[in-house]
């Protein structure tokens, strides 16, 4: 078994999947055909099965991507008397462990999944069942016998949860296109959710892209009964206001051991899992874990870039050749980046701001071209760990803010960005500024993330004169606060940035544009070490030296690492994952543009549209034509108003139409 020969595989958990589910509170019967409608329209996440499950007034319905326990792991499934009734997208990886210690409590199982666990454990211990489940998750549970639906979603957010109120009854599944099946439930765009995701990337939840759709947000139940609807938090992150007294090797062990029993609870599949590697430290360390628990020869992915900017394969040839794995990669064009965004849009349900998911989406395509199934990558490290650009940039900021005439600390903000041209011929003036590093900023509870947020705020340049009178008064700052826990301020300061980071980007991007959506578009189950609550809450517990020793990101990795990868790898500093932007849409001969571009951008279609300013993105779409856009503005306004309009195009003038193509 490697170098861990004490961890077992064995084990017959469920699959990553689809679902929905339909309770009316006028006790009418349920319909059938809307249920089979609703998991059809999301049979990519689960191709291998479907099931249906009607109980007069409420349903429940379920795509199966088989993973473990082929045989019988269909859903959705039920209790021992049929009083409760589930469907689960998700894995729990304890569900070994936890099945039997219900057995010993005389629980009695049919199936070997870890979908019947979770109805076990919920009638021992209800709602806070999900306390003890170390995993992935969205599920309902039925309970027939009180009239009553149990939803809940995992702590980090992983699996996605939407749902609705609409014509008395309550609606939900795993994708927004699932419930809008529905032709009575109106198709709108939250001009608020614009404002959101033109700040913070991101919509926060409960907001959606549309009017009336609602998402469960990450580390929350939820109970439906009568048509009452009470959400509860159960997790959060959390930080200490002091740390213990600890010695590093201490640290470091206890991270590298959980690590190593994170990865072994996430190898256990009946299908062959393979590993995501970009190069960098996070999916190379889950790369050799991996190895550490098998013999045979490990199956890697990777993506390259055709720009030598964006390209990292030479370190990722260097980690193949350290672990002698069976590699393949796919080769990213900008072209390729244009033609597949509408594809990338139409998976993630909202306007995005960058094209980065959209390589990630050539990616899950070739995982599952491969005959695979399952992934372990190396997502949520740069959260927890510290490894992001921003903690380096808020530290240096603050540095920067304890003397304030300096005129060669603000030199070094200057070097972490080597790729933003536009910053490196301005004074020093205009980086304070820009860097927010005036007196009023430094007291700010959102000082790490504000120039990130401000620089994405000015997109709203762009937006229509309607647009901007709708928002007048809404503070999107304020939607920020409300979720900031009470002794928030007591914190760390690096601490504060991981908390935005990990509630904000992580979930409502990373997790989802970036990774569920663009997987699942092809079947795709991604798993994540990084993510077990377990690292989470170490992490979270560590001195912030730990994870950022002077600028040297995610120091603790590095030495829980240090012989597992390339000392290449090991060592070299992080580099932001990014891809070709706005002039990937304007590839052919002449600049024109795509099709879908030319059509969607055009100052009639904006002017009929009504979100944008026709004028203004005319001039911008000239500019990104002839070659002149610059830096990161220019960019995401291209990116973002575009990805706006393919919104507007696929969710509310052609939704049929792009319904029948995401079945294809």
């Amino acid at each position: 078994m490697g170098r861990f020969p004490n961890c077992s595989l064995i084990g017959k958990s469920c699959a990553m999947c689809g679902i929905a589910g339909i309770v009316n509170f006028d006790d009418s019967r349920v319909d059938r055909s809307l249920l089979e409608r609703m998991i059809g329209a999301i049979g990519y996440r689960g191709p291998d099965e479907s099931g249906v499950m009607c109980d007069r007034n409420a349903g429940l319905a379920h795509a199966r991507l088989s993973i473990i326990d082929l045989e019988g792991g269909s859903q959705p499934i039920h209790n021992e008397d049929k009083t409760l009734w589930i469907t689960f997208n998700g894995e729990i990886y304890n569900y070994i462990e936890l099945r039997e210690e219900l057995i010993k409590k005389g629980h009695r199982f049919y199936t070997r999944s870890d979908t019947e666990v979770i109805l076990h454990l919920f009638e021992e211990k209800g709602e806070d069942c999900v306390k003890e489940f170390n995993g992935q998750w969205a599920f309902a549970i039925w309970d027939a016998t009180s009239g009553r639906l149990f939803l809940s979603r995992d702590r980090l957010g992983i699996r996605p949860l939407f749902y609705t109120l609409a014509h008395n009854a309550f609606v939900f599944a795993s994708e927004i296109k699932s419930i809008f099946t529905d032709p009575a439930i109106e198709r709108r765009i939250d001009r608020r959710a614009l404002d959101q995701i033109f700040t913070l990337w991101v919509t926060l939840p409960p907001t959606t892209a549309f009017e009336g759709i609602s998402e469960l947000p990450p580390g929350h139940s939820m109970t439906v009964k009568d048509g009452d609807i009470t959400v509860k938090q159960y997790w959060a992150p959390d930080f200490p206001a002091t740390y213990r007294e600890r010695d590093r090797s201490d640290w470091v062990d206890e991270l590298r051991s959980l690590l190593i029993d994170s990865t072994r609870l996430r190898l256990r599949s009946d299908v062959p899992v393979g590993a995501y590697l970009s190069g960098g430290l996070d999916s190379s360390v889950t790369t050799a874990l991996i190895k550490g628990f098998t013999d045979s020869r490990l199956r890697t992915f990777s993506v390259c870039f055709e720009d030598s900017e964006f390209d990292e394969s030479s370190f990722q040839h260097d980690v193949i050749r350290h672990l002698d794995t069976d590699h393949q990669e796919v080769r990213c064009s900008r072209r390729d980046i244009g033609s597949v965004f509408p594809d990338v849009v139409w998976h993630a349900e909202k306007p995005i701001v960058r094209t980065a998911p959209a390589p990630l989406f050539l990616l899950s395509g070739l995982v599952r071209e491969a005959g695979y199934k399952v992934v372990l990558t190396g997502e949520g490290s740069d959260e927890i760990l510290g490894g992001y650009d921003i903690y380096k940039e808020a530290k240096i900021r603050r540095f920067w803010g304890a003397f304030p005439d300096s005129r060669i600390r603000p030199l070094l903000l200057k070097r972490l960005y080597p790729y933003m041209k536009n910053i490196q011929a301005q004074p020093i003036a205009y980086l304070k500024a820009f860097f927010h590093v005036r007196e009023e900023d430094l007291d700010s509870p959102f000082f790490s993330h504000l120039p990130r947020w401000d620089m994405t705020s000015k997109l709203k340049m762009f937006f229509s004169q309607d647009v901007k009178a709708e928002l007048d008064g809404y503070d999107v700052y304020d939607d920020v606060r409300r979720r900031i826990p009470e002794d928030f301020e007591r914190w760390d300061e690096f601490c504060r940035a991981q908390f935005l980071e990990t509630t904000c980007l992580l979930p409502g991007y990373i997790l989802s544009s970036q990774g569920d959506r663009v997987a699942m578009a092809h079947s795709i189950e991604g798993r994540f070490p990084f993510l077990d609550h377990r690292v989470v809450e170490l992490a979270a517990a560590m001195p912030p030296l730990m994870k950022m020793k002077g600028l040297n990101e995610k120091f603790v990795l590095k030495k829980a690492s240090e012989d597992l990868v390339p000392a290449s790898v090991n060592k070299r500093p992080k580099q932001p994952y990014r891809a070709p932007e706005a002039v990937s849409f304007f590839e052919r001969t002449g600049g024109d543009g795509t099709d879908y571009v030319q059509e969607l951008l055009s100052s009639d279609r904006i002017k009929e549209d009504g979100l944008f300013n026709a004028a203004a993105v005319e001039k911008l779409v000239d500019k990104v034509r002839r070659g002149q856009a610059v830096g990161i503005k220019d960019n995401m306004a291209l990116v973002s108003v575009l990805s706006t309009e393919l919104v507007v195009e696929q969710f509310l003038r052609n939704f049929g139409k792009w319904s029948d193509h995401g079945r294809d």
